[in-house]
């Protein structure tokens, strides 16, 4: 990334693409019968975050590893739910829909094709990419991302904020840090420490016994941080309840790991690609090939129309 200082898209990709999986019909085929129903459904997801947004930049993030050994290393249950085999070499399989799994590297010849830039990183979940490329970036940043944990990356003070798809993404959610305050009672840098006490089942963190999000949310108005929380728990005069106070005592081992799993990381090792938004496609016989094997049809043709247009 060479400065970016327009407007920067980081699309939290595979989160799109199994919105689109099960968001569009698995009848739309190739002709050889091949579902391709999360490729056409990303396609057009993509247009429809162009024509609306208008990004400078626009890099689709990808899961390298979408689990992390040195994140497992720290909670062992982190996404323990969703391994479907462990691998002695490599990221572990993750359960993924069988109709699914062979349209991922039909995405990734396709985004190649037009030129859109395609950023992955070993050990490291997208989300990880999506922090970096925000902490680096001098101009606004727009996420579209179905995952809640990248609300931690919100900043009104830099104008990075998240578009968490509704229903599509015709309908996206603006969130900011005042709609962030107004939901959760907290900002951005909050988020982060709201998401370590309450835990997330979905991502097998176990977080504080007995500590819902609305008490995480009080807790966190009253002491500040999570360290002013765990600060609080060695002051007998602190407001915490006798329950609150056990149970934060005895969370003590987790609450000295998770925050490091939950955070996302900020200095991923990126390699230099070019994120201006394509206006042609890299390798037009190759996009060509592409609709043609896959009958990509109307989903590809429009995106490529809006691309052309996009830098009118």
């Amino acid at each position: 990334m060479r400065g970016v200082t327009g407007r920067l898209m980081l699309l939290d990709t595979a989160s799109l693409y199994f919105r689109a999986y099960f968001g569009v019909p698995d009848s739309v085929r190739a002709p050889d019968g091949t579902p391709v129903n999360a490729v056409r459904g990303l396609l057009d997801f993509i247009d429809r975050l162009v024509k609306d947004h208008r990004p400078d930049e626009l890099v689709a993030c990808m899961d390298a590893d979408w689990r992390p050994q040195w994140r497992v290393d720290l909670i062992p249950t982190y996404k323990a739910h969703r391994v479907a085999e462990e691998r002695a070499a490599g990221p572990d399989e993750e359960v993924v829909p069988d109709t699914l799994s062979p349209q991922v590297p039909i995405i990734e010849a396709v985004l190649d094709a037009l030129g859109i830039a395609r950023v992955g990183v070993a050990d490291y979940e997208a989300d990880d990419v999506i922090g970096t490329f925000t902490g680096r970036a001098k101009g606004p940043v727009d996420i579209v991302t179905g995952d809640r944990d990248l609300y931690q990356l919100v900043d009104d003070t830099r104008g990075v904020r998240v578009l968490y798809p509704l229903k599509g993404v015709g309908t996206l959610q603006l969130t900011d840090e005042a709609w962030l305050r107004e939901k959760y009672g907290v900002d951005g840098r909050g988020y982060a420490d709201l998401a370590t006490l309450r835990g997330d089942p979905s991502d097998g963190l176990p977080g504080v016994p007995g500590i819902g999000e609305k008490t995480a949310a009080k807790l966190l108005a009253e002491f500040g941080d999570l360290a002013g929380i765990m600060a609080a728990v060695e002051d007998p005069k602190a407001k915490l309840t006798p329950s609150q106070r056990k149970r934060l005592t005895e969370a003590r081992p987790y609450v000295a790991v998770a925050p490091k799993v939950v955070a996302v990381a900020g200095d991923v090792p990126l390699p230099d690609v070019d994120t201006a938004l394509p206006r042609a496609p890299r390798d037009a016989a190759m996009v060509e090939a592409l609709a043609a094997r896959w009958g990509l049809g109307g989903s590809l043709q429009r995106l490529l129309t809006t691309l052309n247009t996009s830098h009118a």
